[in-house]
Order: structure tokens, then sequence, then C-alpha cells
């Protein structure tokens, strides 16, 4: 058997140009062709008002088209998904007005300058700004231009059969020859019984055997772009019917998923008080353990939220244990614990020693060894000693291990629990909760407060220690640091639909990605005939939709098989080429 291959010659590609090739080599992509750049779609004008408006109706139709093509086209969906991508980027850098608009507010506050330009450009709504809206818009309709053509276009391949043999096989990127005792029926019966086994689609065409493989390609290829706009529609889906919110919960209280049980929540334009998925949970207790020695010390070990939750109105209460990477999900839902603080018991009495307050109070860290700091507000139920009702408020600042008095500021040394110490100051008059303006319920608002002093004039303050009490002056009161100190854990509730479409989309377009990459679309063909001489010329060759290694090996393996059941005459030359000195009277047998 003699193997020839020609990589002095151009590859055959399939181009509409090559003439030997003609069928053989068309449609091996279902990639549409590129079109000439646009010169006058109007050709020429006929005289009077009628020609003109047929003209400028060409004209219209024809840029109309080509404007079509060009945004269906492969390049044009590469760049705007580009784009995409790159206008997500500010979305990442710039606080944006949906998730954080205090740090949106500081942002306009601080850069007066760039303020008004980044509103101008909608940077502060990155993902609902009109330039990314079109962007989104136009790689939707150009992947659906580009899909539904190629998808009709491969379904006509998939239904119609391989080409015929080209003329010259000898022509084709990789060829194999030789010449064989064996009927040229009998190779042609050999060849199809042999590509089918490798799985080729084949038949016979006249004189030859022709068969085709790697659909799976162009398969891969529509997949992805389907992927694409599935991961597309699923983030539309997502940000339109999305909710978040936050929730601080206290050791021994609860959440219920409804509006009013949220301390901050924001959502898509077409949300529903509806669609939140109904359940409720009780934080029972949260765990922490942290590292206490090394160069980790103080990183969290165990950060356990154990919660007792049930689905509806009616639904079996079961527990359930939260961490920072295992959720808790309830339907559409997930709850994500995020955060993690103490909770201070205090009790505030007034002058007559009667309990006005006994609460449980979360203060927000401000370091990693939750040094923290908030505001205790007693609103109601307390009368100084004068008897006149008024309202309280304490500072407090909160360490769970402190350093002890004399071996530096009050901060802590440690997240843990090891030697907690409340400090606070108090004051009296009027908190301003009645004035209907909105507070932060973790400050003060001092304007209408005065300061407890003591005897010597100096503001009332003190650190306490569990169990310890602080005398307020003049017969006011006193405020308890009670040993039971609580623990709080804040929660995310994210609710948004379209997910699992999202994930199924991005397997599904690294898959198809793949297959368009690693898939190589062939084609061969066996020609067998009858020489001049009574002797049976055999022709093997192949054409892939690019230039490949890997065809001519292929092609060797599936002459080889052929071979094995067809073998080389061996009172012939082996080294004579099937078309040298010898006339073969059958098409694509060429003679020197």
């Amino acid at each position: 058997m003699s193997k020839t291959t020609h990589p002095d010659e151009t590859p055959a590609t399939g181009s509409p140009g090559d003439e030997d090739l003609g069928a053989a080599g068309s449609q091996l992509s279902t990639a549409p062709e590129e079109t000439a750049v646009p010169g006058s779609f109007g050709g020429n004008r006929a005289p009077g008002l009628g020609g003109r408006l047929a003209w400028t109706a060409r004209e219209i139709l024809g840029w109309a088209r080509w404007f079509w093509r060009q945004l269906t086209s492969m390049r044009v969906a590469l760049l705007l998904l580009f784009l995409l991508s790159l206008g997500a980027v500010p979305g990442s850098l710039i606080p944006q007005d949906g998730s954080d608009a205090l740090k949106v507010q500081d942002f306009r506050t601080t850069h007066t300058t760039l303020g008004p330009i980044y509103d101008s450009l909608g940077l502060f709504h990155v993902y609902s700004s009109v330039w990314f809206s079109a962007i989104y818009i136009l790689l939707f309709v150009s992947l659906i231009g580009c899909i539904v053509p190629r998808t009709w276009q491969f379904t006509g391949q998939l239904r119609s059969r391989p080409p015929g043999a080209p003329k010259r096989l000898t022509r084709l990127p990789a060829y194999a020859a030789w010449r064989t005792s064996a009927s040229p029926q009998e190779v042609r019966e050999t060849a199809l019984k042999v590509l089918k086994q490798r799985r080729f689609r084949s038949h016979t065409a006249g004189d030859a055997v022709a068969a085709e493989k790697g659909y799976l390609r162009e398969a891969g290829n529509l997949l992805f772009h389907v992927a694409l706009i599935v991961m597309l529609v699923a983030f539309a889906w997502g940000q339109l019917y999305k909710t978040e919110g936050n929730k601080l919960v206290v050791e021994g209280d609860g959440f219920s998923n409804t509006l009013t049980q949220y301390d901050d929540f924001k959502s898509g334009n077409l949300f529903d008080d509806d669609n939140l998925v109904p359940f409720s949970f009780n934080l029972n207790r949260f765990t922490g353990t942290y590292e206490r020695t090394g160069p980790q010390k103080g990183t969290p070990r165990v950060y356990r939220a154990d919660v007792d939750y049930s689905v509806g109105a009616d639904g079996k209460e079961r527990t359930g244990a939260i961490s920072p990477n295992h959720p808790l999900e309830v339907g559409d839902a997930r709850v994500y614990l995020v955060s993690h603080g103490y909770a201070p018991t205090v009790t505030v009495r007034d002058g007559k020693g009667a309990v006005v307050y006994r609460q449980a109070v979360p203060l927000l860290p401000m370091d990693p060894n939750v040094t923290s700091q908030g505001a205790i507000k007693v609103l109601d139920g307390y009368r100084n000693a004068q008897g006149r009702s008024e309202q309280l408020g304490f500072e407090a600042f909160f360490v769970p291990t402190f350093a002890g008095a004399g071996k530096g500021t009050m901060f802590s040394q440690f997240p843990a629990l090891d030697r907690p110490v409340l400090a606070v100051t108090g004051y009296h008059g009027d908190l301003g909760v009645d004035a209907g303006v909105p507070q932060n319920v973790y400050q003060l608002n001092t304007k209408n407060l005065k300061q407890f002093k003591d005897a010597k004039g100096d503001i009332l303050k003190a650190r306490l220690t569990p169990g310890q009490t602080m005398r307020l002056p003049n017969g006011a009161g006193s405020i308890t640091f009670d040993k039971d100190i609580k623990e709080w854990a804040g929660f995310q509730i994210v609710q948004q639909p379209g997910t699992g479409w999202a994930l199924g989309g991005s397997v599904a377009a690294i898959l198809g990605l793949a297959a368009s990459l690693f898939i190589q679309r062939r084609r061969v063909w066996v020609r067998a005939v009858e020489g001049a001489d009574g002797v049976t010329v055999v022709e093997i060759a192949g054409l892939g939709r690019s230039e490949s290694a890997k065809l001519p090996e292929e092609i060797g393996r599936l002459a080889a098989l052929v071979h094995d059941r067809a073998p080389t005459q061996t009172d012939a030359d082996p080294d004579q080429e099937p078309d040298a000195d010898t006339s073969v009277s059958a098409e694509g047998a060429e003679k020197k």
C-alpha cells in the first residue's frame, strides 16, 4: 500500500471557488458566509418620482439587510459579549444604589467632581442603565439571529447525505492509494462496513463510499449559543424578580419572611409581596470558636448558627445549622450567615428601683476582635427623681476580652468572651424618636439630651463587668450589666429565581465550547475502480473543516483497516502510483 500526502499543496478547505471539490467541500460549517462591503443597494435610479421612491426603498431595504447581517455575525456577537463584560466592571468597582445607597451618597459627598459625571453616565446603577441594557438587548438579538439560521442549516445537513467524492482525490490534504485483487464492489462494501464501525455516516455514491463525522462540533457550537441565551434570560429573570434583605437576630429571637421583619430590603422591578417564600426560623444558639495561638490567632474555627425553622403557616418544625459556606435553603430562598456580634443584657431601673428596661442590646463590631459599640435607648416607662416622664440613652462600648485597667485602650484583645467589659455613659431628655424622622438604632441623637454628671461635675461614665451597676446621680436610677451575655447573628435572605437555569446554561456553554474546539468535522471518501489491467485501484482521502495533523493519521488508520481486508496485490509494483503508467477508465483516476 502506498500512502501520499501533499504538504506542498494548498489544503482543500471547501471554498466556493474550488471547482474540483464542488459540493464535497461545501457546508462543513454552519457559519454564515461573509458578505461584501456595502455599496449602493439601490442600483440605477429610474427618472421621475416613482424611480426615486423605488430607489430609496431599495436603499433602505439593502442597508437594513446589511445591518442585520452584521448584527447577527459571530464577530459582532463576540464584540457585544466583550462589551457586556467590560460594562460590568464599573458595577463591581463603583458603589451601586441598589446594593449600598449610603456608600453612593458618601461617594457623591467626597467626590464633588466625579459624582455628577458618574451620575450622568449611570455608573451608580450600571445594571439598569440605558447603555448596559442596550448592549444586553443587542447581544440577545444577535445570538438569536445567529442561532436560528444556523440551526435550520444544521438540521438540513443532518437530514442530507454526505456529498459524493470530488473528481480528483489527490488534491485533498490527506490521501492514500493502493492496488488490490479484490473487486471494486467488495472494496466498497468493506469500506462501508469499516466506516460505519468507526461511527461515520456513510453511503455508496457512484464508484465511491462517502462518509462524514464530527457533527457534534456544530452541535456544540449551537449549544454554546443557546446556553448563552439561557444565561442571559436567567440573569434578567433573576434581576427582575430577585429579593435581598438583611436581618439581625439575637439568640432566642426569630424571623418571619415578611417585609416588615427585615432590617433593610431591596428587590427587582417586578417583585411582588406574594413572591416571598413563606418560612420562619428561631436562632437557638450561635457557636463561635477561635484559634488561640500562632499567626492565625483569632481566626474563627467554628462559626455556626443553630436554628429551628418551619415552612408555611402550619409547617412542621425542623432543625438546621447555618454556617458561612452552608446556607439554609427553603424553596427558592437561601439564608446566609454573614455577621456576628454580642448583645449584652442590661437592666435599667428608675429612682424607686422599678425595672423600666431589661433587654439584650446588640452592638456592632468594629474590628476582628469584636470590639463593639452601640446605643441603649429607654423610650417609655421612666420617670426622673421629680416624677417627670423622660427618656434615657446610653452610649455603650463593649469588649469581649479586656486587657485590663492601665494596659492600653478599651479595645478587645480576642473575639471570645474571656473578660467582657461594658463601658457606658448616660443621657436624659428627649431621644427625638417621636419627631417622625428615621434614626439609626445604634446611635444616639444627643441634640435634645443632657449628659449625666457626677458630684464633681465630671461626665458620668463607668466600665462594668458582668453583675456590676452604675448609679445615676441625684436618685435618677441605675443601669446594671447583667451576667447573661447573648450573641447575635446577621443573616442575609436572598431569593433569586433563575439560578438553576443560569448554572445549567453555564455548564452547557462549557460543554458546547469544548465540543466546538476539540471535535473536528471531516469527510472521507473511498473510491474503488477497475484499472485498464483489470486490477482494482483503491483511493482513500479526507477533508476537514480546517487543516489538522490528526486527519492524515485518521486516514492512515482507516486505510489500514480497509487494506487488511483488501490487501495490496503482491505481483504489483508497491511503489507504483495508481494513476502512473496505467490508464484507469473511471472517474477520479488521472493519467499522466
